[in-house]
């Protein structure tokens, strides 16, 4: 059972990152003797480098602890743990930097290489890193095999419990085994893809009585809430650890903002990121920079096909259609004509079909490599768009959608993109609307620097040619 084996394999971690930071110590060290770190500080005897290292190895450790570096890495993603990472080793540097400052009078201490110090805080990231991911791989290849498994009962049925066996299934590097669910609607025997319904849950009792499962998932439905009281005490009392997945999911975000009331949870229905004025300013200079040095280097490419454009088509070689953006306020966005001249009261209300006769020779080209897609670049420049976001819709498909999908409004709340979440998963032109907004939305509730940057590489590989443009 995992919680009989969780502390032994915590301080296995706790050894191995001892080891890791002693190796990064030395090693850097190493680069110093050797001349590779430029310093004074080679003269002084290698048992005051050995004596400070018995004391940075127990405050590394226990930053390690303070950052949660020791937490389960069943569902704790890689970018998270590598944050805390250089948050500990920041600190720790911090901590470091400042010691030797009060040590500086010392005839001794003040001989201490400083720049060593520096190579270790890089050298320590750097194998913290690999070391964390290779345990990770290990882990996970071991669970994807059927061993080191924690053991769950999930305590209503409901679209929660549903949606979390979903998930478990599709990730069996988890390490998630479903015994089966606790329910009073539905008829034991039941299944959900293989996980039945094993009883109901004044049976929980019983069961936790038997000591067999590391984990009870509250997934009551939310008819059954006035029962959860009575099922965490029970949970708490017998120590197994609970876990409550709300069967609102698709009300609130995936990542909630709340505050404390003096005492009272308050959960805020929608929490945007980008309503942060540092947030949205950091985001508008980065879409600056950034529509400005792609302009620098793609305008060969826009000047070419502007030619091509010109010579092979009557009309404008600009083609500039109404959507509706931040704050559900209407902007012109411009593309590269890639169609016929049409009457504006048609290609308002149309979608493009495959083997569209509309569409110009030049223009499948260009709309197949995103080329027509350039000019908005001034869009992004104007204000009117950002680099990454939901993509805008024409206002008749806006007054069309916002009454047939739900929370479809909510992506007016953020600038609109020139790519997005949804485009670097797939969800461009003739793609499922519901699966679209879906990922707008996590997009919006989730938005990072790191996030923006992440989808930008994406769409390098995944977003410049589209298969679903016609």
């Amino acid at each position: 059972m995992i919680k009989d084996h969780q502390r032994e394999f915590n301080r296995l971690h706790v050894v191995l990152d001892a080891m890791v930071i002693m190796a990064a110590y030395g090693l850097s060290w190493l680069l110093m003797i050797i001349g590779l770190v430029p310093s004074k500080g080679r003269t002084l005897e290698a048992r005051y480098y050995l004596l400070a290292l018995g004391v940075v190895l127990p405050v590394y450790l226990l930053l390690y602890g303070i950052f949660h570096l020791y937490t389960p890495k069943r569902v704790q993603g890689r970018r998270l743990e590598f944050a805390n990472i250089c948050k500990a080793n920041g600190i720790g540097l911090l901590i470091f930097t400042l010691v030797l400052y009060l040590l500086g009078k010392d005839l001794f201490w003040q001989h201490f290489s400083r720049p060593m110090v520096l190579y270790f805080f890089v050298i320590n990231i750097i194998l913290e890193t690999l070391e964390r991911n290779a345990i990770r791989m290990v882990l996970r290849s071991m669970r994807s095999k059927g061993y080191n498994q924690k053991h769950i009962v999930l305590v209503g049925y409901s679209r929660a419990a549903e949606g979390y066996i979903d998930r478990v299934f599709a990730n069996p590097e988890w390490g998630y085994r479903i015994a089966g669910i606790l329910d009073d609607h539905r008829q034991r025997g039941t299944e959900y893809r293989g996980v039945r319904i094993i009883g109901t849950t004044g049976e929980l009792q019983s069961l936790l009585d038997m000591n067999l499962m590391d984990e009870i998932a509250v997934t009551l439905s939310l008819n059954e809430y006035e029962n959860l009281e009575k099922i965490v005490a029970a949970c708490e009392k017998s120590g197994v650890h609970t876990k409550f997945i709300p069967d609102y999911n698709n009300i609130i975000p995936t990542k909630p903002y709340m505050e404390d009331l003096l005492g009272l949870p308050v959960i805020h229905i929608r929490h945007v990121p980008l309503a942060s004025g540092i947030n949205a300013a950091m985001k508008r200079a980065v879409d600056i920079f950034g529509a400005v040095i792609a302009l620098v280097i793609f305008s060969p490419v826009m000047f070419l096909t502007a030619i091509l454009i010109k010579v092979t088509s009557p009309g404008p070689v600009l083609y500039s259609q109404e959507r509706v953006g931040l704050h559900n306020r209407p902007f012109k966005m411009y593309k590269f004509r890639s169609m016929e001249v049409q009457v504006p009261s048609e290609e308002q209300s149309k979608w493009t079909t495959p083997h569209d006769p509309r569409v110009t020779f030049i223009g499948k080209i260009i709309r197949k490599t995103s080329i027509d897609e350039m000019p908005q670049f001034f869009n992004i420049l104007v204000g009117d768009m950002s680099l990454v976001g939901p993509r805008p819709e024409r206002p008749f498909f806006v007054e069309k959608f916002k009454e047939e999908i739900p929370r479809y409004m909510v992506k007016h709340q953020v600038r609109p993109g020139l790519t997005g979440w949804a485009q670097v998963n797939g969800y461009r032109g003739d793609t499922s609307i519901t699966k679209r907004i879906e990922h707008d939305l996590y997009y919006i509730e989730n938005w990072t620097l790191g996030f923006d940057f992440k989808i930008l590489f994406l769409t390098i590989f995944k977003g410049f040619i589209n298969k679903n443009a016609y």
